[in-house]
């Protein structure tokens, strides 16, 4: 696993290069280049807090816009402080497929994996 940016906490969110290779076969399987990847931090789980990825064609007042070898990422300015230093990756193995987020930040997590503290 390489990430693309710089490791140090406060730099916002990281993708891998898997992460990235998956995000630019969904899209190319969508047929659109307007869309960009929106990592997103919600009330909920079990934990109080989960992750939300999506692709979003929108932009927001407040945006923090990343660029990883032409893949969009965009995070919330309310999101932006639980994710800063979290990296986002790419598995594909016989027990799992998916995208899997690491977090500095979270101090805490449910079994399931799907929400933080």
């Amino acid at each position: 696993m390489t990430v693309q940016d710089e490791t140090t906490v406060d730099s916002g969110i990281l993708l891998t290069d898997a992460a990235a290779g998956k995000v630019k076969a969904l899209l190319e399987q969508e047929g659109r280049e307007d869309l960009a990847l929106r990592v997103a931090v919600q009330p909920g789980g079990c934990s109080g807090l989960r992750y939300q990825l999506f692709f979003d064609e929108r932009s927001l007042d407040g945006d923090v816009i990343k660029d990883f070898d032409g893949v969009k990422v965009v995070t919330d300015r309310m999101s932006a402080p639980y994710l800063g230093g979290a990296t986002v990756d790419f598995v594909d193995t016989i027990e799992k497929q998916g995208f899997t987020i690491d977090n500095p930040n979270a101090t805490g997590s449910c079994a399931c994996g799907d929400s933080f503290s």
